[in-house]
């Protein structure tokens, strides 16, 4: 079969279709919000969100209500009563971000053992892209939107936020308000990643990509092109794979990243560990002449 061919095969299925579609509006969005992700060290917080959510989606499903309603609220529960014990208590940042994780991921795990379900709820926790309805496609679609819209409008003062809190505030910013608007649209961006990858996958979306953009780039606005860009055409790759190999499709989307990464992170000319020293060699070799 031609290279040509073997492309379009599984765009002959309706399913194949709305999950590419799905995977790349996740993975961009994702990636958009990594690269804040990355530089403010949040990286334990988009895994404490991305877990939290499980009961929520429990409890949604009981109710007939929206998955991403449930996830949304639990997780957005799950940023205040992080703030709330670190700010009324001895306990750390780290510690409070452990605790509220693992209690509301443990909640949704006894949820699911005890709700009698005809819908195996496992695939919240692993992901079920291959299964994206039209209904699941357009929330998926309006969420990802939302934060999109609201990523690129306060890119100049999020990005303020992230390098100068103080500068932030000096010139009249509220960095308490940016660091509130990036945890709700950390939790929004996590629902929107929830169908593709699952829970336990969610923060490998939402940090590889601002990681691996980080390593080629010393310029934030260069990050922000770099990393949504390797993202989709990564998670493109994972879909195909999974078509053509019979294998998880959240799984091997998050492997490709990790794959890229590795390669960016051995590679690259200015921060790999090896292309810095071929590069640095160069140099030398370049003066010496």
């Amino acid at each position: 079969m031609s290279l040509l061919g073997l492309i379009l095969e599984p765009l002959q299925y309706d399913f194949m279709v709305r999950a590419l579609v799905t995977t790349v509006i996740a993975a961009i969005v994702c990636a958009l919000l990594s690269c804040w992700l990355v530089l403010v060290g949040w990286s334990l917080m988009g895994d404490a969100v991305s877990h939290a959510v499980l009961p929520g989606v429990v409890i949604a499903y009981i109710l007939g209500a929206p998955f991403a309603i449930g996830a949304l609220v639990f997780g957005l529960l799950a940023v205040a009563l992080i703030g709330a014990i670190r700010g009324t208590s001895r306990v750390k940042e780290d510690a409070a971000i452990g605790i509220v994780f693992t209690t509301l991921f443990a909640f949704g795990l006894v949820l699911i053992s005890v709700t009698p379900s005809q819908t195996d709820l496992n695939h919240i926790i692993f992901g079920n892209v291959l299964g994206v309805s039209t209904g699941d496609l357009t929330q998926i679609g309006v969420l990802a939107a939302v934060a999109f819209v609201i990523l690129v409008l306060k890119r100049r003062d999020l990005t303020l936020y992230a390098f100068d809190s103080t500068h932030a505030h000096a010139i009249g910013l509220s960095p308490r308000f940016l660091g509130a608007l990036l945890l709700g649209l950390l939790a929004l961006t996590a629902v929107v990643a929830l169908q593709v990858v699952g829970v336990i996958l969610v923060v490998a979306m939402l940090i590889i990509p601002g990681a691996t953009a980080h390593l080629l780039t010393d310029r934030f606005g260069r990050m922000l092109l770099i990393a949504p860009a390797m993202s989709a055409l990564s998670s493109v790759v994972g879909i195909y794979l999974s078509y053509w190999i019979d294998a998880s499709s959240g799984g091997l989307v998050v492997v490709v990243q990790g794959i890229v990464f590795a390669l960016v992170y051995l590679f690259s000319p200015r921060h790999g560990l090896i292309g810095a020293r071929i590069e640095s060699r160069h140099r030398r070799i370049a003066a010496a002449h």
